[in-house]
C-alpha cells in the first residue's frame, strides 16, 4: 500500500515539479501544468493519462483504476486507489504523467541517472 507522503516525496524529486494546495487538494506541477493530484483524505492519486488509453486502462483493472470525474474527462486524467498500487506501480505511474509535461530533454536525463 502506498501513502500519500510517500507520493509527494517521490514527486518532490522529480525535475522542474513543484507542489501546490488548490481547493484543498495537494497537486504537483510543471509550470501551469497539473500532472498529479492526491484527494483531500489522500486515498485516491490522480495522474496525467493518454485519454485514447484510460478506457482500457481503467476496463483492464478496474479494482484500481477510475475514469476522471466529470468535469474532468475534457483532461488527460485518470485516477487510482492508493491502496490497491505497490510502491514501484506508482513511481511509474508519476513518472509516465510527468514525462508528458516536460521537454524530451529534461526526462530523457532523469531515466538515464534514475533508471525505473
Amino acid at each position: 500500500m502506498v501513502t500519500g507522503d510517500e507520493v509527494r516525496q517521490f514527486a518532490a524529486t522529480l525535475p522542474r515539479a513543484y507542489e501546490a494546495f488548490v481547493r484543498d487538494r495537494i497537486k504537483f506541477r510543471v509550470g501551469r501544468i497539473v500532472f498529479l493530484s492526491l484527494s483531500p483524505d489522500e486515498t485516491m492519486m490522480g495522474f496525467g493519462y493518454p485519454r485514447e488509453e484510460r478506457e482500457a486502462l481503467v476496463a483492464g483493472e478496474p479494482e484500481k483504476f477510475l475514469m476522471p470525474i466529470p468535469s474532468d474527462m475534457r483532461y488527460q486524467w485518470v485516477r487510482c486507489w492508493l491502496s490497491a498500487i505497490d510502491h514501484d506501480e506508482m513511481k511509474e505511474l508519476v513518472v509516465d504523467s510527468w514525462r508528458m509535461c516536460v521537454p524530451k530533454k529534461v526526462w530523457t536525463e532523469y531515466l538515464e541517472t534514475h533508471p525505473m
